[in-house]
């Protein structure tokens, strides 16, 4: 989906609520500047999709949004337990907005462990439609009610709206020859219907998408349309729904150009293709599948228009060494991970340090250690990033801060990896990952020329006068290797993870030249040009920075944004590149008293920067597999500037 807005306008991220009077017998349309809306149910109860249509029509619609699946580990958890809840949460607003949003107005609880498992997030005076034919003892039981909290008065404080979601799904498709447990598959239309009328979301885009998707099932395709269009009516003309909602485009928020709705692993992989394009390389992926780096793997597959090549290995480390001999025949390579798999590719990534190549080493972050929480996100990699191979291994570090920021983050990775002839890691996460936002599609014209030039013939000249190619004579300025394709006449050169003679390649043993190999190739990725970091300080008068990193950005940026609404003075900063660091990054953080780190890890970025910088930063961190809300983040640091 894809729309178009026009010019920018910050505003702070507090609700306004206006109300529009109807003519007599009409329903009350009332008008909000923001909702939250959080979808949940079985793993099963199909939330992931009604969650991705709601977004997509309202992406269409032009509002300014930011999503958070949460799903269980389990391909088909236990039905009807806590640990089988998926949900999927929705922000979208008339303006400028940074996160899903720390609580949800609206909660479509499908069954009473949907109810049980997200209650606790959802603040009094919220709406809550449920779906009263779960609610059976059995279902309740199975997650710890002793008695009906439909009828407890245990949610007395919230605006409780129960609907026979599943009876009446049923009923509407009554006259399609599907059975009970079909027809009750559609109950997700049905709800998604009846949101889009409480919000005034188009119906068109849904309407198209269920008529593809289901295409060689047009029975199917039918029942869900018209599950859609029940649930649509019964928000209409049922009682219950008194008040409608509109949320006017944020057509003030961006700059002018054609938007569309992307997650970051698919602005990823869009980012790819386009490095590919601007550097006129074929582009490689060798990779084995991992939440939740997955989705890369199987867009790319898709667009072999392109040049692009994927291979789906038997194992991580066989798709980074395809990829590794990819870059070593002239491709533009990448691999792609989570945690698990970095730690099994180290040794190769090592190899791709000693051998000079470029290669992207994508890593799709999630809770760890070992296999860890596969479905949830976490920052825990940095140091294993920095660190996590044998020897002295340096490797540039980049990470995005947005869904839509990882398309221009894949660039400058490919930038660094082909300007200096070096595996570059990219440090996305998981909320990142499967969160979208609205991403501007750029002109051709504003990307990066990424265009190399391979070694065309002799390079250096012995003594005697003989012309040769030495395959570790270096550039001056990047102090990069000579990219030689294979089947070049006269470059023929060997390879392999044993140290290099400098210049020649020839396998050496000697103790001065490994000791002056190491240094150059750290001196090389410390002369990385990166770009100044940048600070938000608009006072010019605070004594706090707040410094981030990856996907932290969105709620230390709302979290500032409320301190300076309230008067507080506060900077903050973030990073794109983590190794090497900005050259200003030092002269930055001696500017404040205090340094504040909020990271979703204990702390790898504040260790870094205490070691290099010798600064008392602040370590605030959290590891429970969901991102950071933004009061939270705002009382830590109103605590941080007033201590």
């Amino acid at each position: 989906m894809t729309s178009q807005v026009s010019s920018p306008a910050e505003q702070a991220d507090e609700a306004v609520v206006g109300e529009q009077r109807n003519p007599a017998g009409a329903k009350d349309v009332r008008r909000l500047d923001r909702v939250i809306i959080r979808f949940a149910g079985d793993s099963g109860d199909g939330m992931q999709l009604a969650g991705d249509r709601f977004t997509s029509e309202t992406a269409s619609f032009g509002n300014d949004l930011s999503t958070l699946p949460n799903f269980p580990a389990e391909i088909r958890a236990p039905a009807g337990t806590l640990p089988g809840v998926s949900s999927f949460q929705l922000h979208f607003a008339d303006h400028d907005i940074l996160t899903p949003g720390d609580a949800p107005n609206v909660l479509v609880a499908m069954n009473p462990a949907a109810l049980k498992a997200n209650i606790a997030d959802v603040p009094r005076g919220a709406e809550i439609i449920v779906n009263t034919d779960e609610f059976t003892k059995r279902a309740m039981s199975k997650v710890g009610y002793a008695t009906n909290p439909l009828e407890d008065g245990s949610l007395d404080g919230y605006s409780v709206h129960p609907v026979p979601l599943t009876t009446m799904t049923v009923e509407a498709l009554k006259e399609f020859e599907l059975s009970r447990k079909e027809a009750e598959r559609s109950k997700n239309m049905f709800a998604l219907g009846l949101l889009s009328w409480m919000y005034h979301r188009p119906t068109e885009g849904t309407e198209k998408f269920l008529r593809t998707k289901f295409a060689k099932k047009p029975d199917i395709a039918a029942a869900n349309l018209t599950a859609f269009r029940a649930g649509w009516n019964f928000g209409e003309t049922t009682e219950d729904f008194a008040v409608s909602y509109e949320v006017a485009p944020a057509e003030r928020t961006f700059p002018t150009g054609t938007y569309r709705n992307i997650s970051g692993n698919l602005a990823l992989s869009y980012g790819l293709i386009a490095a590919s394009e601007q550097a006129d390389l074929p582009l490689y992926l060798g990779s084995y599948p991992i939440t939740p780096a997955s989705d890369i793997l199987h867009e790319l597959s898709k667009h072999k228009n392109f040049g692009v090549r994927t291979f789906q290995a038997e194992d991580e480390i066989a798709g980074i060494g395809a990829a590794l001999g990819a870059a070593f025949g002239g491709s533009l390579a990448v691999t792609t991970t989570s945690g698990p798999g970095v730690a099994l590719k180290s040794e190769t990534i090592g190899l791709a340090v000693s051998l000079e190549l470029p290669l992207l080493v994508i890593d799709i972050q999630r809770g760890g250690p070992s296999t860890g929480l596969p479905t949830k996100t976490e920052q825990a990699d940095l140091l294993q990033a920095m660190y996590g191979r044998n020897g002295e291994a340096p490797v540039p570090v980049v990470a995005p801060r947005t869904p839509a920021d990882c398309f221009d983050v894949a660039l400058e990775a490919a930038r660094i990896a082909l300007t200096y002839r070096t595996p570059v890691l990219l440090l996305s996460d998981g909320y990142l990952a499967n969160g979208s936002e609205p991403w501007r599609v750029p002109d051709i014209d504003e990307l990066l020329d990424l265009r190399v030039r391979f070694a065309q013939g002799p390079n250096h000249t012995l003594d005697d006068g003989t012309e040769v190619f030495w395959p570790y004579k270096r550039d001056p300025g990047t102090l990069a290797r000579p990219w030689a394709v294979p089947g070049t006449p006269g470059l023929e050169h060997r390879i392999g993870g044993i140290e290099k003679q400098d210049g020649t390649g020839n396998i050496s043993y000697d103790p001065a030249n490994h000791d002056f190999m190491v240094r150059t190739r750290q001196a090389k990725i410390d002369g990385i040009d990166v770009p100044d970091v940048e600070v938000d300080d608009p006072s010019g008068d605070a004594d706090t920075l707040v410094l981030g990193w990856g996907s932290t950005y969105g709620p230390i940026t709302a979290a500032v944004r409320r301190l300076r609404t309230a008067g507080d003075s506060v900077a903050q900063a973030h990073l794109r590149h983590l190794n090497p660091f900005p050259h200003n990054l030092g002269t930055v953080l001696g500017r404040y008293d205090k340094v504040v780190i909020p990271e979703m890890n204990l702390g790898q970025l504040a260790t870094l920067v205490r070691a290099r910088y010798l600064v008392d930063a602040r370590s605030y961190n959290q590891v429970n597999g969901m991102p950071f809300k933004a009061e939270q983040l705002a009382k830590v640091l109103k605590e941080a500037i007033d201590g």
